[in-house]
């Protein structure tokens, strides 16, 4: 048995390259020599969001609180709040973040392939965040 105290993991503000406005992440658990899974708590700011990306292995979120967005490729954007769970099929291009008006955390889960867990590509912009709000 391991018990990771909370305490002693910081919280880390998500990179400009990954993200447009301000988000944290707190890192929950990482993947361990006997598993591929890690996961993270992740609070978006209103009109924060994640850059497109994809998984190889996919990606499940729980959202926690407030009140999100996500979208992906060629889908429309969807509204997601607490207790629900979103799952993005391995390669699918999508983003996620908070609304335009409210902040939002989700738990994100997701495991390696090849040593890899995501693929960030273009930033989400402005434009195509606000798409029919």
């Amino acid at each position: 048995m391991e018990i990771i105290k909370n305490k002693n993991i910081p919280s880390v503000q998500g990179p400009d390259a990954w993200f447009t406005g301000a988000v944290r992440i707190d890192p929950l658990f990482q993947q361990k020599e006997s598993t591929k899974g890690a996961g993270a708590l992740v609070t978006f700011e209103a009109g924060s969001r994640t850059a497109w990306h994809t998984h190889p292995a996919g990606q499940t979120l729980i959202v926690t609180s407030g009140l999100g967005w996500v979208q992906r490729e060629g889908g429309l954007i969807e509204e997601i709040g607490p207790g629900d769970i979103v799952w993005f099929e391995p390669e699918e291009k999508h983003w996620h973040g908070a609304s335009a008006t409210k902040a939002m955390s989700h738990i994100a889960i997701q495991e390696e392939v090849g040593g890899e867990v995501v693929e960030w590509m273009e930033k989400v912009t402005d434009e195509q965040y606000l798409q029919g709000r």
